[in-house]
C-alpha cells in the first residue's frame, strides 16, 4: 500500500467514512454496506478560494432563472420547463431501457453551438451507428469513448459546451484516487468535481446512471444529494412505453410524469395519455373498470383489471402489477369485512393496464369495484368511471383534484362518474354530466350490481 493512501471504510448508502469496520453505519444506520476503500491523502491544504458575498433575505436576490427548451415536451414537462443553467441531472433506468436514445433525441433538438457526448461504454463508431438510425446527424454533437475525468474536464474547459453527457457516471475515474472505476469513492469524488465545474463554467450536465437489482440507483446514496434532478426512466424492456419520473427536482415539482412509447425513430412523446392506456380495452366483460390517477397536473383514464378465482393451492396467490401489493391486501380485507365477499380462498391477481405504476389512492375505488365485479362474474356498466379513496370501515373518502379528474372522464364520454359525496360541492359546474356521490362501498355495489 502506498505511503499516499489509507484505508477507510465507506458507507453505500449515505458515504460516510470511517477508520474501522462496522456492520452497521453509524450515521445512517444501515447494515452491512460499509466497504473498504483506499483514499488517497491529501499532501497539503488547499488555499482558500474566493469568498462569496452574504446576502440578508430582507433584501432579495437577483434571481433569474434562464431556461432552455429541450423540444421534447413530456421531457420538458418532468424538467419544469426545460434545463436550467449550471444544472446538473442524474438519469437512471435499467440496461437497454432508453437512457442514451433519449439524450441522444433531446441533444439533437436542444439549443445550443456544441454539446460534449463522453461514454465509457461504448466507442464513438456504436454512439454513431445508433444515432443514425434514429435519423440524428448533428455536427454539434461531438462524442468520445473516454471515462478519465481529467481528460474530461480538459475537453470542456477546451470547448465550452452548452451541455455535457456521462454515459455512465459509474465508469468514470480519476487519477488521483487508486480505488477502481465504479466504487464508492470514484462515483462520489468524480460526481462533485463535474458538479463544481459545471456551476463554475455554467453548463448542464446529464449523468447517465446504473441501477441495482432493486431498482435503486447504483453507488453511494450521496450521488443523488449532489444533483439537482434525480429522473428515473421506467418500463420493462418488452414494454412498448417508457415512464419518465422526477424523484428530486430543485428546479420543479417531482409530481410530474413523461410518458413515451420506444418505436424505431426512437421515443416518441405520449401526447393523450388516456387514449393510449384505454386503446385496447375489451367492454362487458367480468373485473374491468375504468379509474382516473393524476400525474402532477395531468389527469389521465387507467383502466383496472382484477382477476378472481378459486384457489387450488393451500395458500391463496396475492398479485398485483401496478399497485402495492399491500394496499391490494388492505382492499381485499375491507370486501371480506365490510361488504361480506368470501375472498379468504381466492386467488385474486389485479393489473393497471399498461404497465404504469400509481401509488396514489384515488384509485382505491376502482380496484375495489373489479374485484367484486370479477367476483360476481357480472360484468360493470363500461362507460363508469370510478374515483375516490377507499377507507377501512368501507367509507368513500374525498379526493383532491376531483374537478379535473372529472372533466377528463366527461371529455371522452365516460359517465356515471362516481365520486366520494364529499367531493360533489366543488362540481357545481358540471350540470351537464352524470355524476353520482357515494358515502360507502356498499351504497354503491347496491346501485352496479
Amino acid at each position: 500500500m502506498s505511503n499516499k493512501t489509507k484505508i477507510l471504510f465507506s458507507c453505500t448508502e449515505c458515504g460516510n467514512q470511517q477508520p474501522k469496520w462496522s456492520g452497521r453505519c453509524p450515521e445512517c444506520s444501515a447494515w452491512n454496506t460499509m466497504v473498504e476503500e483506499r483514499v488517497l491523502k491529501k499532501a497539503a491544504k488547499h488555499p482558500l478560494t474566493e469568498k462569496r458575498k452574504l446576502h440578508s433575505l430582507e433584501r432579495p436576490v437577483k434571481t433569474d432563472i434562464r431556461r432552455s427548451a429541450t423540444g421534447v415536451e413530456e421531457f420538458d414537462r418532468v424538467l419544469g420547463g426545460g434545463f436550467v443553467d449550471g444544472m446538473v441531472i442524474l438519469l437512471a433506468g435499467e440496461p437497454g431501457i432508453g437512457k442514451s436514445t433519449l439524450v441522444l433525441q433531446i441533444l439533437s433538438k436542444l439549443q445550443g453551438e456544441r454539446f460534449l457526448y463522453f461514454s465509457g461504454e461504448e466507442s464513438e463508431e456504436q454512439i454513431a451507428l445508433r444515432a443514425g438510425r434514429m435519423g440524428i446527424t448533428d455536427p454539434r454533437i461531438l462524442v468520445a469513448c473516454e471515462n478519465n475525468l481529467e481528460n474530461i474536464i480538459n475537453h470542456i474547459e477546451t470547448r465550452q459546451p452548452s451541455l455535457v453527457v456521462i454515459d455512465s457516471v459509474q465508469t468514470v475515474y480519476s487519477d488521483i484516487y487508486d480505488n477502481v472505476p465504479g466504487s464508492v469513492t470514484q462515483v462520489r469524488e468524480c460526481a462533485g468535481s463535474l458538479l463544481r465545474k459545471a456551476k463554475e463554467l455554467n453548463f448542464c450536465v446529464v449523468l447517465i446512471g446504473h441501477i441495482t437489482k432493486d431498482g435503486m440507483i447504483a453507488g453511494p446514496k450521496v450521488l443523488e444529494h449532489l444533483v439537482d434532478t434525480v429522473l428515473y426512466l421506467e418500463g420493462g424492456k418488452t414494454n412498448f412505453y417508457r415512464t419518465l419520473r422526477a424523484m428530486k427536482n430543485r428546479f420543479g415539482s417531482t409530481h410530474e410524469v413523461g410518458l413515451f412509447t420506444m418505436k424505431d425513430s426512437g421515443l416518441v412523446p405520449v401526447d393523450n395519455p388516456s387514449e393510449f392506456f384505454l386503446a385496447e380495452r375489451k367492454k362487458h366483460v367480468a373485473g374491468s373498470t375504468i379509474a382516473v390517477s393524476m400525474e402532477g397536473t395531468r389527469p389521465f383514464l387507467i383502466e383496472v383489471q382484477a382477476l378472481v378465482t378459486q384457489s387450488s393451492y393451500g395458500n391463496p396467490q396475492r398479485t398485483a402489477n401496478g399497485i402495492d401489493h399491500r394496499r391490494l391486501a388492505m382492499l381485499v380485507a375491507v370486501l371480506e369485512k365490510r361488504a361480506g365477499y368470501p375472498l379468504r380462498l381466492q386467488d385474486i391477481f389485479v393489473n393497471l393496464v399498461g404497465g404504469l405504476r400509481i401509488d396514489e389512492t384515488a384509485i382505491n375505488l376502482g380496484v375495489v369495484v373489479a374485484l367484486a365485479s370479477s367476483f360476481k362474474d357480472v360484468p360493470v356498466n363500461p362507460a363508469a368511471v370510478f374515483i375516490g379513496e377507499v377507507g377501512l370501515v368501507g367509507e368513500i373518502r374525498s379526493v383532491p383534484l376531483i374537478e379535473q379528474r372529472v372533466r377528463e372522464a366527461l371529455k371522452f364520454g365516460f359517465q356515471p362518474v362516481y365520486i366520494p359525496r364529499a367531493n360533489l360541492k366543488q362540481l357545481e359546474e358540471f350540470k351537464s354530466g352524470n355524476i353520482v356521490g357515494i358515502d360507502s362501498i356498499n351504497q354503491l355495489f347496491n346501485e352496479i350490481f
